[in-house]
C-alpha cells in the first residue's frame, strides 16, 4: 500500500529551509555588493571633485614636508577657490620640469591593490608626474630676489618667511637673484627649501619659462596625513602677505 497522505506543515518547513537559506546569502551577497559598488562611486567622486591623496617623492619643500609624507589635497582651489600666495599647491609638470621616470615595476596583486586604491583617492601612483610648491606671485605680481637684507620682495614689500629652509650660514633665501612679473593666468612658485629646489627660479628655459599655468593646478596641499606621528594642518602663513598690494593689472 502507498502512502498517499498530504505533507504536514513542518514536512514542508523543513524542505524549504535549505532554500531560504540559499537565498538569504544571495540576498547578502548581493546587497554587500552593492555597498561596496556605491561606495566606490562616492569615493571616486569625492577624489575627482574634492580630494585626493600625494605622497612627496623629494626633498624640495623640507622642513615643511619630508620625503614620503602623505599629503591631502583640495581640489576645490583653483576650481571653485581662489589660490592665495603663500598656498602650498599640487601641479602637473608644465613641461620639462622634471626628468624622465623610469616606470615602477609591481607584481600583478599589489598593481591591483594600488589601482583600486588610486580611485578612492588613498593612493597616488602618478605622485612622480607631479610637483609641489609655495605660491609666491599671482598673476601680476612683481616678484624679486634679494635685497640688501636678504629678503624676497613681491610688489616692492620685503617678506619675512618663517617656512624657509636655509644651509648654514646662509642669509638670502635664494642663492641667486631674479626680478620677474608673473604673466596673466600663471603662478611663481618656490620650494622651502631654497637651495634644494628645482622651482620657477630655475625653469626659464622651459616652455613656460618658469611660470606654472593655473589651469596645471590640481589642488591645495590641505594636511599631512602619514605619518600618523607627522599629522598637522599646512599653514599659508597669510601674515607673511599680508602688507602685500594686491597684484597689479
Amino acid at each position: 500500500m502507498t502512502d498517499n497522505s498530504l505533507p504536514t506543515r513542518s514536512d514542508r518547513l523543513a524542505s524549504e529551509a535549505p532554500q531560504r537559506g540559499k537565498r538569504g546569502v544571495v540576498i547578502f551577497f548581493r546587497d554587500l555588493l552593492i555597498i561596496f559598488v556605491v561606495a566606490l562611486l562616492i569615493s571616486f567622486l569625492i577624489k575627482t571633485f574634492l580630494v585626493r591623496s600625494f605622497y612627496i617623492p623629494s626633498g624640495s619643500m623640507e622642513n615643511t614636508l619630508l620625503v614620503n609624507d602623505r599629503i591631502i589635497v583640495n581640489e576645490l582651489e583653483p576650481k571653485l577657490m581662489p589660490i592665495q600666495r603663500g598656498d602650498v599647491v599640487v601641479f602637473r609638470d608644465p613641461g620639462g620640469w622634471l626628468l624622465p621616470q623610469a616606470a615602477v615595476q609591481q607584481n600583478p596583486v599589489a598593481a591591483g591593490l594600488d589601482w583600486l586604491l588610486s580611485v578612492v583617492g588613498l593612493s597616488a601612483p602618478d605622485s612622480n608626474d607631479h610637483l609641489i610648491k609655495r605660491v609666491i606671485g599671482l598673476p601680476g605680481d612683481h616678484v624679486s630676489c634679494c635685497n640688501a637684507l636678504g629678503q624676497l620682495s613681491v610688489n616692492d614689500v620685503p617678506l619675512s618667511e618663517p617656512y624657509v629652509n636655509l644651509p648654514a650660514g646662509a642669509s638670502a633665501v635664494s642663492k641667486d637673484n631674479f626680478d620677474v612679473v608673473v604673466p596673466e593666468n600663471s603662478l611663481w612658485v618656490m620650494g622651502d627649501n631654497r637651495y634644494n629646489s628645482k622651482d620657477s627660479r630655475y625653469n626659464g628655459d622651459t616652455p613656460g619659462k618658469g611660470f606654472v599655468p593655473i589651469d596645471n593646478v590640481v589642488g591645495r596641499a590641505l594636511v599631512i596625513s602619514w605619518p600618523l606621528s607627522r599629522w598637522t594642518w599646512l599653514d599659508d602663513y597669510p601674515e607673511v602677505f599680508r602688507g602685500v598690494s594686491p597684484e597689479t593689472k
